[in-house]
């Protein structure tokens, strides 16, 4: 199989565990005998550098020309006086924009050698493994009119928060179509008792679920999901909401893991290229440091394999090589425990690396840190 991958790196940390993606997928290449073909685009506060906007055309035309996108991250202090309009974070939303990125997957999985990085205990979190869907080009982040405003001689603010029926339909149809290769229950997040938004969300949500007989479907306010996912996070599967409860909830998830560094994503179009990114930030007070965690960018990249390209077992390969570095006792500063060796990012991405080209070897090596 020959691919065409677009890198946009970023900022921050996004370098370094961009480049410790593309070297996994570049094991994976070599093992299974495919072609991936890497191009590299600039986004972000690093574009607003060299180019004086967020995202520039030339890495809007290499996305579309690519079978698929990695991102590192972006933003970071450097950029926070910069005009609204041109902040690092506007790469990200004209990017989703762009390329019609409609539906944001990020999973949640429980890592036994990790239950002791969670807060929470280890009989809530054990056996975790649910989906968050997350609307991503509509609601509040992208409603217009959005501006400040002078209200009779006071200061005033207006963010509008539209959505299209099309638009909640088709992302809530994409929940139901995973769920029903899962465990078969869609839990769908709004506030209906307050915004009517939530309300069209809901009855779109019934009107879709009549096409799923074999789905179980329940609602839950999102105030009560936030509880719910902390005191009960066994009971999801698949977790389907608007953009900005999806946001926070996605995050929130992380704390299952214990850290943000092990949560990947994969952002979804009907008719493009799709973009996978780890879901968290560009960490500027650690960047360059090479203590940044780069398994949640390698398992996006687990997730491109999977979804963009159809290669189911090399996808589960990479995730077995993740899981088993983590089961041998490897840690970065995030995922450790007091007193535990510490693994930088380029040793964590080698043994990643080494797992994937030589299991045998490198269970030896493993064996000295154990």
């Amino acid at each position: 199989m020959k691919k065409r991958i677009a890198v946009l790196p970023g900022d921050g940390i996004g370098k370094e565990v961009a480049k410790g993606a593309v070297e996994i997928l570049q094991a994976v290449g070599e093992r299974y005998n495919h072609q991936f073909e890497f191009s590299y685009g600039m986004i972000g506060g690093h574009a607003i550098d060299e180019k004086g906007k967020p995202l520039p055309e030339e890495t809007i035309q290499l996305c579309k020309e690519s079978d698929a996108i990695l991102l590192g991250a972006v933003g970071g202090p450097k950029w926070d006086q910069v005009n609204p309009d041109i902040r690092p974070e506007r790469g990200l939303l004209q990017i989703r924009k762009e390329l019609n990125l409609y539906a944001n997957l990020r999973p949640t999985t429980y890592f036994e050698s990790l239950a002791k990085s969670s807060p929470l205990k280890d009989e809530v979190i054990q056996g975790v493994d649910l989906l968050m869907v997350r609307e991503l080009t509509g609601g509040l982040y992208f409603g217009q009119p959005s501006e400040r405003m002078d209200a009779n001689g006071e200061s005033a603010v207006v963010d509008t928060l539209f959505y299209k029926k099309a638009e909640m339909k088709r992302v809530i149809e994409k929940a139901f179509i995973l769920a029903d290769k899962r465990r078969k229950k869609v839990t769908s997040i709004d506030k209906a008792n307050v915004l009517e938004s939530s309300r069209m969300w809901r009855e779109t949500a019934e009107e879709v679920a009549k096409d799923y007989p074999h789905v179980y479907l329940e609602h839950m306010l999102v105030d009560n999901a936030a509880m719910q996912m902390v005191t009960n996070p066994k009971q999801f599967d698949v977790v389907v909401t608007e953009n900005m409860f999806g946001d926070i909830l996605s995050d929130e998830a992380s704390v299952l893991t214990g850290s943000l560094g092990m949560l990947p994503s994969a952002s979804l179009s009907e008719n493009g290229p799709y973009l996978f990114e780890p879901i968290h930030g560009s960490a500027p007070d650690i960047a360059g440091k090479n203590v940044a965690n780069p398994l949640a960018m390698i398992l996006s990249a687990a997730m491109m394999l999977r979804e963009s390209f159809g290669l189911e077992t090399e996808a589960n390969e990479v995730e077995r090589a993740v899981k088993q570095v983590l089961d041998a006792g490897f840690r970065t500063s995030d995922i450790a425990e007091f007193g535990q060796q510490v693994t930088s990012t380029t040793e964590m991405i080698a043994e990643v690396k080494a797992m994937l080209l030589d299991n045998e070897a490198i269970m030896h090596i493993m064996g000295a840190y154990a």
